[in-house]
């Protein structure tokens, strides 16, 4: 019931959400769709701002202009949260229930602690581990916060034009911007002079965009509006005035950082260790209760009974999982440090290395998000020398704000100046006369020099359409003749290959001895020659084309996801080596459901003109399709993508949102290093899902021999603290597994986290132990023990049958050791261990170490007083030709397991 009330309320809530945001909308609508004094009207403001009382009411109204987020989690709720896992749970009531048997209800004598202590240790340490991990792990919405803590020109009654800090704007402001500043709300433009505004971050667009006062009808996205400018985006020319329209989280920013403050989903490795984590609890829930009752009604001793109970389900829990876990992916985190990458969340390398798909972003990933130059051509289309120094003096000479564009043209220029004297002269032969300044109506900017020789020259450069407009001739094959229809369709057609290269194109006209000095004006642009054009290309990365080949390789399909437009991506995607047969673009995107696109995502290489809400609806969609899904990118509009994706990655020079959004940073943005992070992820799962899949696998053997001396012996096989002894020890050994080698062939392809393989890994392997297990009782019940103690079980007396029970006990303690310990070795690879392939260092001596350590346990007085007693030279004949019978059956197994699998870990 009281779910039901929490799933209404929350449903209740998203309603709530949902009908504000569409009032939002709503309001910046009217705002776009009407006159400026309708606007005013309807907020109660005016050119002169608001009153003071006004201003105490709105924000009582609409809150502070602050970007907020769900309440944040107290430090006691989230050291809880750390311990609540299934491995660390069931170890935890593990913990409580020995306690009780051994120590709170055990005789005065017989209290022992060890149990409870070891668990204990296990517990904290892996819920301490998870802590620190989780408590590292930056807050995304958070940082929204500090991208505004700077302050507005604002215009109030009685104030006049004041700076006041951003969280004191409310509805109904006077803001005025200039360039530089950032926007502080959400805004309609109200008086603008060549208001440029960068909206790359909030919206993926590469390019400035152009804002003005005029009304406008919004029939696209709310973002393409232009008369109104958002909270996140930046100004970068011109001047303006704007009315505040909405604040804080009402704005479009606030309703992103909404969406990045909900609960990410779990991820792969989450999903993956958890499924891992009730397989094994599972087996635990079936083979505790059958050995309680064997034990129980088998030896009458139901305490006893009931501490080997707990042992055996201690045995079933890998207790050092969360320590090997937490290992390898530190181990992995700091080899990815010093490939320039860091890893934010831990968890975030295996995930890396999982992925089967990277989703990214354009500008700056593939390309080096510098517009270039790529050529300047005459109407003929070939390279011509003299249409660079035109374009070179129109950027060069201008006042105004030179966009990228002109820094290329300049940059393309000087880097020719060596080799091209004709280029050294052209700072120093000409001088400016005047200029006719860009505008976005005309979308051109004429410029007039003379050189010295009093020889004047207009040169103009905009979008070709307005170069045509004004040229009534062209220069063609160095003459200067009449731009005819035939010629203008022939300009076009160039101009469009181009364009469909994904470039930008400008065109060159010129005319000499254009009017007199102090008379120039938009009406001598006229009369034109167009000379030729300029195609501009923001150019793919050198190793981008590796770095894309490297990651299909490994298993990686790249798509790109941007806010750019198709023509741009499907170039730049062509030349690196992806698919552009199939294109989706945002507006496609709004008319599929959620099956249409799953579908078409699975084919589509490009998506375009995306907004932050549908890149983060693509990779959700591929990620419930059955993917591993990475995002890369690096503005507020990838922001939610990386929340929706199993691994976020950033760079250290994104939006704070981006990089609070990411799980892993580049210190260089560059595909190849994450190449790297992809291959260091595999290598961590794959030691992992060694120590899983071997100590789950040998545990069950052990566990189903114990069922099997349950049926027939007339004792334990073994004490409660040998079995967490043994456990711990074989452990301790295992930790040098995350620096173990991995095969290069298991490096190719991603793999992800199947509960199911472990099962069927478990019942395969674990049971082959159990048969030399069963070899080992019988040669110790029957062959070494009544050797030593001088008869049979039944013959002989209290005494001699303690000794008895303690050697048999030390003769499967230490076997059982050696073929856990060795196995190891078996099952890290598919191929012939020790020759094939062989393990690291650090695993052969820690492996070997254990097995020394725990052999020599029975021989020391500490293996006298836990029960044990000392094994006779004979035992270790036979423990040789147990162990080699053993590893060979493994070695059989191994191979009938992965020929029917098709694989081994």
């Amino acid at each position: 019931m009281k779910k039901t009330l929490k799933e209404r309320i929350l449903k209740t809530k998203i309603a709530a959400d949902m009908v504000r945001r569409d009032q939002i909308n709503d309001r910046l609508k009217f705002a776009a769709d009407n006159s400026r004094k309708n606007v005013f009207a309807a907020l109660s403001t005016s050119q002169e701002g608001l009153a003071d009382e006004q201003v105490e009411q709105l924000r009582e109204l609409h809150g502070d202009n602050n970007v907020t987020h769900g309440k944040k989690e107290s430090l006691f709720k989230r050291l809880c949260n750390a311990f609540i896992n299934p491995f660390t749970a069931i170890l935890f009531v593990l913990a409580i229930v020995s306690a009780c048997t051994e120590i709170i209800w055990a005789a005065p004598g017989e209290k022992d602690a060890t149990t409870v202590i070891i668990i204990t240790v296990m517990v904290l340490v892996s819920g301490i581990l998870r802590f620190v991990q989780e408590t590292r792990s930056g807050n995304a919405a958070a940082k929204l916060s500090a991208m505004i803590h700077t302050t507005a020109a604002v215009t109030r009654k009685h104030h006049g034009t004041q700076e006041i800090p951003m969280d004191e704007i409310v509805v109904g402001d006077i803001v005025t911007l200039s360039a530089g500043d950032m926007i502080p709300a959400d805004l309609r433009i109200v008086t603008a002079k060549d208001l440029f505004i960068s909206q790359s971050a909030l919206t993926g667009e590469s390019e400035p965009v152009e804002k003005l006062p005029q009304k406008q009808k919004i029939t696209g996205a709310i973002t393409e509006a232009s008369n109104l400018a958002f909270m996140g985006s930046n100004v970068i020319s011109g001047s303006a005035t704007g009315v505040v329209i909405a604040t804080g989280n009402d704005t479009m920013l606030g309703d992103m950082a909404k969406h990045l403050s909900e609960k990410p989903a779990k991820t792969s490795f989450e999903k993956g260790v958890n499924s891992v984590s009730w397989v094994l609890i599972r087996f635990m829930l079936i083979m505790v209760p059958i050995v309680l009752f064997l034990n129980g009604f088998a030896k009458g001793d139901w305490l006893n009974a009931a501490l080997f109970a707990i042992s055996i389900a201690v045995g079933l829990t890998p207790e050092m999982l969360p320590m090997i876990v937490t290992t390898c992916l530190a181990k992995g985190a700091i080899a990815m440090s010093r490939q320039k990458v860091i890893i934010k969340d831990l968890n975030a390398i295996q995930n890396l290395g999982s992925i089967d798909v990277l989703c990214t972003d354009k500008t700056g990933t593939l390309t080096k998000d510098k517009v270039a130059l790529e050529y300047h051509l005459n109407v003929m289309g070939e390279e011509d020398d003299r249409i660079l120094r035109h374009a070179f003096l129109n950027s060069y000479y201008q006042t105004g704000l030179k966009n990228l564009m002109d820094k290329a043209i300049i940059e393309r220029t000087h880097a020719l100046i060596e080799r091209t004297p004709a280029f050294a002269v052209l700072e120093n032969n000409y001088t400016k006369v005047d200029e006719i300044p860009f505008d976005f109506e005309r979308r051109r900017m004429s410029i007039v020099v003379a050189d010295k020789k009093g020889k004047t020259q207009m040169i103009t450069k905009g979008a070709i359409e307005e170069m045509l407009s004004i040229s009534t001739f062209v220069e063609y094959h160095g003459e200067v003749v009449e731009l005819t229809d035939e010629m203008k369709k022939m300009v076009l057609t160039k101009v469009n290959d181009l364009n469909n290269n994904g470039m930008r194109v400008l065109g060159i006209s010129q005319k000499t001895n254009p009017s007199p000095v102090g008379a120039f004006s938009v009406a001598d642009e006229n009369n034109m020659v167009l000379i030729g054009y300029l195609a501009f290309l923001d150019p793919p990365k050198e190793t981008t084309a590796a770095a894309v080949k490297a990651l299909q390789e490994y298993g990686v399909a790249v798509k790109i996801l941007t806010g750019d437009n198709e023509k741009v991506t499907k170039y730049i995607c062509k030349q690196v080596g992806l698919s552009v047969d199939r294109i989706l673009t945002g507006d496609q995107l709004d008319d599929m459901t959620d099956t249409e696109l799953t579908k078409a995502a699975e084919n589509t290489t490009i998506f375009a003109k995306l907004s932050p809400l549908q890149k983060a609806r693509v990779v959700t969609l591929l990620r419930e399709n059955g993917h591993s899904v990475g995002y890369m990118g690096d503005g507020i509009n990838d922001a939610a993508a990386m929340k929706a994706s199993d691994v976020g990655i950033s760079v250290d020079t994104a939006v704070d949102i981006a990089k609070e959004s990411a799980n892993v940073i580049l210190l260089e943005k560059d595909l190849m290093v994450l190449e790297q992070g992809i291959i260091e992820g595999r290598k961590t799962y794959a030691n992992m899902i060694k120590y899983i899949k071997m100590t789950a696998s040998s545990n069950f053997g052990n566990m189903f021999s114990v069922l099997a001396a349950s049926a027939f012996l007339p004792f334990l096989p073994m004490a409660s603290i040998h079995l967490i002894l043994l456990n711990l020890i074989y452990d301790i050994s295992c930790t040098a597994i995350p620096w173990d080698n991995v095969d290069a062939e298991f490096l190719k392809e991603p793999r992800k986290w199947d509960a199911s393989s472990v099962s069927k890994f478990m019942l395969w392997i674990g049971p082959t132990s159990s048969v030399f297990d069963i070899v080992t009782y019988l040669v110790m019940f029957f062959v070494i023990c009544p050797a030593v103690c001088g008869g049979s079980f039944h013959s002989l007396d209290p005494a001699s049958q303690t000794m008895f029970i303690a050697l048999f006990q030390a003769g499967w303690f230490v076997e059982s050791m050696w073929s856990q310990t060795l196995v190891i070795h078996m099952i890290r690879t598919p191929k012939l261990p020790f020759l094939r392939s062989r393990a690291s260092v650090p695993v052969v001596l820690l492996t070997f170490t254990g097995i020394a350590v725990l052999t020599a346990i029975p021989f020391l007085p500490f293996g006298t007083h836990i029960g044990l007693s000392a094994l006779p030279p004979v035992y270790f004949t036979w423990l040789a030709g147990i162990i080699v019978a053993y590893v060979t059956l493994a070695t059989i197994m191994k191979k009938l397991y992965i020929r029917k699998y098709g694989e081994l870990l």
